[in-house]
């Protein structure tokens, strides 16, 4: 049998070269300690992936800030000084050992959460402006970043870079998409500044490359720098895919190694596959037919941004099957496929996908809602149901999780409801946790 295009090696523009085409796509993970800081879970956890075969692993989105989090495990690097180690460098390094020992990358993705922070970690998020997210009011209105702090937001990327780097991660993402911090800037709906950071798609997109352009500078030239970015927020007066074309060629100009487009954002959840709230929603450009009937969610929009892109890409979500994944590789529709839910039952995908012992991967997400269409369903015009399908989904998912870095195995027969109690009751706990920690740090 011929080789697999998945299991061709790709050289990066900086020259480091992934040793094949399946990427662990960044899924967040919720280990961290009191603390914020890596745990063993983190190690066991990374090391399975590890084993199980993807050229690249991206972590969860490690954070910036510890006051603004996803989630309150979110690992969280700060304060990240300029110059020496932080607290927590050991348990980095051996998340780092653990997450390489198979010969794979380990990307760091790098963010800010920004207005996308829940109340029980926050009720001060921040945001380019004063727009409340609207989600079932789990939100605060955020407070606008001065000057000042986006100017060390961007140095704080720029030193977290440093140290993913001398931990011993292999390579950096800087987080873009999916409404976070810097995603938000990029949206018109979000970012209503009139200085400049706002208006204009230049002034939008400023916080970004000034972050990419950072970061690069901390890293050196021969240390793979990636950006995550939405093609399309899919919501009405958002961030478009002719502005996100646009910011690509900007991000040309700054040499970043790999491009993961994705899409959606907390109200528009695409990158999960659903819709949000219907009057906000936009369907972005109009889609062939025959994409709408394919497995991933975002490959009609990437071959646009392919047209201008001079790096490689990545698209996540959805690839399912190995002859499409192999398809999109051979016909240069994408040059990595990112995988997420299937690595958190199966961590042994990869492997098995480049041997040839599956032809498609699990599909969990087929069976884990509340019905599978009419009222109930992801696709009911009640928005709280939609979003409790929505949150069983991750439920379930994080749950997986944390077997697998228990060193367990997944439990696929694990319901949806009970998922969100597990869910919401790992959540308040670890935010009480993390609250009563910063407290007796003499933090905020």
């Amino acid at each position: 049998m011929p080789e697999s295009p998945l299991a061709q090696p790709l050289k990066l523009p900086c020259g480091a070269v992934l040793p094949n085409r399946l990427a662990k796509a960044a899924m967040t993970e919720g280990l961290a300690d009191n603390q914020l800081h890596a745990t063993h879970r983190h190690e066991t956890l990374y090391g399975r992936w590890s084993d199980g075969g993807a050229g690249l692993l991206i972590t969860g989105n490690v954070m910036i800030d510890h006051r603004v989090l996803e989630r309150p495990g979110n690992v969280a690097i700060d304060p990240a000084p300029a110059e020496g180690e932080p607290e927590g460098m050991a348990q980095l390094r051996a998340w780092a050992e653990a997450g390489t020992r198979n010969g794979n990358h380990l990307w760091m993705q790098i963010s800010h959460a920004g207005r996308q922070s829940p109340r029980y970690v926050t009720t001060r998020p921040m945001g380019p402006s004063e727009v409340q997210l609207s989600l079932m009011g789990n939100y605060a209105r955020p407070r606008a970043l001065s000057e000042p702090e986006i100017l060390d937001f961007i140095q704080r990327f720029a030193n977290v870079a440093r140290i993913a780097k001398e931990a011993g991660f292999t390579g950096v993402q800087v987080h873009g998409a999916h409404g976070y911090l810097l995603s938000s800037f990029l949206s018109p709906v979000t970012n209503q500044r009139t200085d400049r950071w706002g208006g204009s798609l230049e002034n939008r997109a400023r916080f970004l490359l000034e972050v990419v352009r950072a970061t690069r500078a901390a890293v050196g030239p021969e240390f793979p720098v990636a950006v995550k970015l939405n093609s399309d927020d899919f919501r009405k007066g958002g961030f478009t895919l002719d502005e996100s074309v646009k910011v690509v060629r900007w991000l040309n100009e700054e040499g970043i190694d790999l491009l993961e487009v994705s899409g959606g954002t907390y109200e528009q959840p695409r990158l999960l596959g659903y819709s949000g709230d219907a009057d906000t929603a936009s369907d972005g450009p109009a889609m062939r037919e025959s994409t709408r009937k394919r497995e991933a969610y975002f490959l009609d929009y990437a071959q646009t941004i392919r047209e201008v892109c001079d790096c490689p890409l990545m698209v996540t979500g959805g690839f399912r099957t190995r002859a499409f994944m192999e398809e999109a590789v051979a016909n240069g529709e994408t040059d990595v496929i990112g995988l997420g839910r299937p690595l958190c039952t199966d961590p042994d995908t990869p492997k098995d996908l480049l041997e040839g012992r599956i032809d498609k991967t699990v599909c969990h997400e087929d069976h884990i809602k509340l019905a599978q269409r009419g009222f109930f369903s992801p696709a009911s015009p009640l928005m709280p149901l939609k979003v409790i399908n929505v949150l069983g989904g991750q439920a379930w998912y994080y749950q997986q999780i944390f077997r697998l870095a228990d060193d367990g195995k997944a439990d696929p027969d694990l319901g949806i409801f009970k998922a969100i109690g597990a869910y919401l009751k790992d959540e308040m706990g670890q935010a009480r946790r993390v609250k009563k920690a910063r407290r007796q740090n003499g933090g905020t």
